[in-house]
């Protein structure tokens, strides 16, 4: 096919050259995520983090493409039906994302990876375009993904501590919130990428760059990805489905309300039909009309979500104080006192899984892992921040 550019503020052009891949960007599952924010609850923070899954996939389709491009291992190391599998294993990466991204995985109880290769593997138009190539190809695509696929380098591309998804988000997070974190140097990186033993690794002589990368995302989780106010969206947004349940346990027609939830209050495992149907916007259209529920708390729970009357956070040790000010405000805690827990650790290598690890091609043939050569990230690894915090409505306490 005649080659295709997108526009992107990230990468300027996304340049495609393969008649599948443009079949793919044009599924029905594929165009799911223009309406799947990237950001999940972070607009609440940082209003201009309005981007999507859609974008992000596209930007992470793209570094792959430039790491097939201008790293000469890569292309001599993978075969054509290699770098066609890995190409579109990027672009489908995020396929399985629910409605609010992450915030959502506690809600359904599974993790998006697990949508992702169900959709991949159909039915879906994804499945039917791979099957374009051979009725085998879905599989491998899927193989990438979930870390099973016997030429390791294609999942180290995609998913690991250095591959093309955070290389992505990174950089398109940090400008589209407008901080400064993610900076990341992915020209010098993709120079000094090579093979070396079946491994993805960079030059000793980039070792500052990547030491400047990982704390890049060390920051942009404390400081946006983690932010209290974000959270606190999260906490109400769980809460308003705890309620939903036990509404629906109680009283079953009450899906009749909002049929948009049918399927994620009657079962485990939604169908790939059921789950194309979730996202923002169908979100959003049943939290307005939750603002005329019958039922107080879900009522105003949606109220909070939609004109952002968020909680209030402070320690956990307050739990217990927090609780008793609930009830005596007639507020029931089980939806009004949420404990929330994070934790971030810069890097940790898990010695002998390249995807977990970092790897430097020494100048003089060796291959050694980040934080046996870094004091940086070495010094980094012994850092295990969390922060747990309980969220309340700020009234309870007047």
């Amino acid at each position: 096919m005649e080659k295709r550019v997108i526009r992107d503020p990230i990468h300027g052009y996304i340049h495609i050259s393969e008649q599948l891949i443009w079949d793919l960007i044009n599924t029905r599952e594929f165009q799911r995520l223009r309406r799947i924010r990237q950001l999940g609850s972070t607009p609440v923070v940082f209003p201009s983090g309005t981007h999507t899954r859609q974008l992000h996939s596209l930007g992470a389709y793209e570094v792959a493409r430039r790491m097939l491009e201008e790293v000469d291992d890569l292309k001599s190391a993978l075969t054509e039906r290699e770098k066609l599998c890995v190409l579109a294993a990027a672009l489908l990466h995020d396929l399985g994302h629910a409605p609010f991204s992450h915030s959502f995985e506690a809600i359904m109880n599974c993790r998006h990876e697990d949508y992702t290769i169900r959709i991949i593997l159909g039915p879906s138009e994804i499945n039917d375009v791979l099957n374009n190539v051979d009725d085998r190809f879905a599989a491998e695509v899927a193989s990438v993904i979930d870390h099973t696929h016997p030429n390791t380098i294609l999942s180290q591309m995609i998913s690991s501590q250095l591959d093309a998804d955070r290389l992505d988000y990174l950089l398109r997070d940090s400008y589209c919130t407008g901080t400064a974190y993610g900076k990341v140097d992915l020209d010098r990186i993709l120079r000094t990428m090579r093979v070396r033993d079946n491994t993805l690794a960079v030059k000793q002589s980039s070792i500052y760059t990547v030491e400047s990368y990982i704390m890049s995302r060390y920051h942009m989780y404390w400081q946006v990805y983690f932010h209290p106010n974000s959270r606190s969206f999260d906490s109400i947004l769980k809460s308003l489905f705890l309620r939903l349940k036990d509404l629906y346990r109680e009283d079953k027609t009450v899906v009749e309300q909002y049929p948009m939830y049918k399927a994620l209050l009657e079962k485990k495992w939604l169908s790939n039909e059921e789950f194309f149907m979730l996202d923002d916007d169908t979100c959003s259209y049943s939290f307005n009309l939750m603002r005329h529920s019958k039922d107080p708390v879900l009522r105003d729970l949606a109220v909070r979500i939609m004109d952002r009357h968020l909680f209030e956070y402070t320690s956990s040790e307050n739990e217990e104080a927090l609780t008793e000010a609930c009830l005596r405000k007639g507020y029931d805690p089980r939806y009004y006192v949420v404990k929330d827990h994070q934790r971030q650790i810069p890097y940790l290598p898990y010695l002998g899984n390249d995807s977990d690890s970092i790897w430097l091609a020494m100048d003089n043939g060796e291959l050694k892992e980040l934080s046996e050569v870094s004091t940086v990230v070495g010094s980094l690894m012994d850092i295990n921040e969390q922060d747990e915090r309980v969220f309340y409505p700020r009234e309870i306490l007047k």
